[in-house]
């Protein structure tokens, strides 16, 4: 017993002798310097740095403000700190902590790129105008989200990768894990699958847009919203219906939006009593009225006299508005009808009426009243 003591006080003894020796001391005193000259230079360093690449910006056609400056302005100056602490360490540890150190190192200077790397994925899948800009095209709204989600997904796993590796691990059982995984999953939601690929076909292929009117064999009216699993369509009862986005896809779709012109047809009836050429002349005068109308495409316009019927003469009218707008056409069409009534007035000519003859087999019998028997 009197030994133990003897050996722990003397081993005590020379922790203290070497704790308060000078090399100790020195090397202590070396690695805090170190530490806090990173520390106070770290935003010294990035302030550097960000001066440096807004100069090699500005000399591109990118802002110098852009986000690469804001994502990795403060995975530099961890990086900076990260550093520090690894110099302090090496200088004050003995050599048997280098390879720790250096895989501590190697895995932070990894988890610090892939921070940069993500917020910047962020920032520009927040910002499609931005993206627009850098990419020199118009990029989709809907799409750019999705596709910046899947991206930072893919980082932060190839990081997780590249550090389990770093230290040993082997990553071809995850690798697959994450493959039968995906594959349970898959088969767990199916039909939720194939509406966000529905959804990817309709955001690429664009039969559609936000604000479009369509018409399917179930559903009319106007896109609201779209997204990964279904599409919202306001319909002209201003109900709200939320669409699968596989049941889009594989139903044919009207996109009146996307007409460059509307139809206006119908069929005309004046009366028997019209001479042919009153009726030439009021074809002709109605299909000048037509072409002369600004809101008329001229490509096609059929003013021809179609048919004889019981009740009439019929006047075939076919043609197109040169606009899309509902309320433009309304206006157009009602502007056309007012002038072909104001052609048809000034000509003499009446609209048919329908009417009925009715015949009897017998003629029927004619009753004086009692007053013409009195006066008999």
């Amino acid at each position: 017993m009197p030994s133990e003591f003897n050996t722990a006080v003397t081993t005590a003894l020379q922790i203290t002798d070497y704790l308060f020796s000078y090399t100790h001391l020195a090397r202590l005193g070396t690695s805090l310097i170190i530490l806090i000259a990173f520390l106070l230079l770290r935003k010294i360093f990035a302030n550097y740095m960000m001066s440096f690449l807004t100069r090699v910006f500005s000399s591109t056609s990118l802002d110098p403000n852009a986000f690469f400056l804001k994502a990795f302005k403060s995975p530099l100056m961890n990086m900076m700190m990260l550093i520090g602490l690894y110099l302090s360490f090496k200088n004050y540890l003995p050599l048997s902590y280098e390879p720790l150190l250096n895989r501590l190192l190697s895995s932070f200077i990894v988890i610090f790129t892939a921070q940069g790397i993500h917020r910047l994925v962020k920032l520009y899948g927040q910002d499609t105008a931005a993206l627009g800009k850098l990419l020199d095209m118009n990029v989709d709204q809907i799409l750019i989200p999705f596709f910046s989600k899947v991206l930072r997904f893919l980082i932060i796993a190839l990081a997780f990768v590249v550090i389990a590796s770093n230290w040993g691990y082997d990553v071809n059982g995850f690798i697959a894990g994450l493959g039968l995984g995906g594959l349970a999953f898959a088969l767990a939601a199916k039909d939720l699958l194939a509406n966000i690929f529905s959804g990817i076909v309709i955001i690429t292929d664009k039969p559609f847009s936000i604000g479009d009117w369509i018409k399917t064999s179930e559903i009319e009216g106007t896109i609201t919203d779209i997204n990964f699993r279904s599409t919202k369509i306001r319909t002209f009862e201003h109900a709200l219906v939320t669409v699968p986005n596989a049941n889009l896809v594989n139903a044919p779709i009207f996109n009146y939006t996307k007409r460059e012109m509307r139809r206006i047809t119908f069929n005309l009836g004046v009366s028997h009593q019209t001479s042919t050429d009153v009726l030439k002349k009021c074809l002709h005068q109605i299909h000048q009225t037509l072409v002369r109308h600004q809101g008329i495409d001229n490509t096609t316009i059929f003013v021809k006299f179609d048919s004889v019927s019981d009740n009439a003469l019929n006047i075939f009218c076919y043609f197109f508005t040169s606009t899309t707008v509902w309320e433009e056409y309304l206006n157009i069409k009602q502007e056309i009808n007012f002038e072909i009534l104001n052609i048809l007035e000034q000509a003499g000519v009446s609209l048919a009426t329908p009417r009925t003859n009715h015949y009897f087999e017998t003629p029927l019998e004619v009753r004086s009243s009692p007053q013409q028997d009195d006066s008999k």
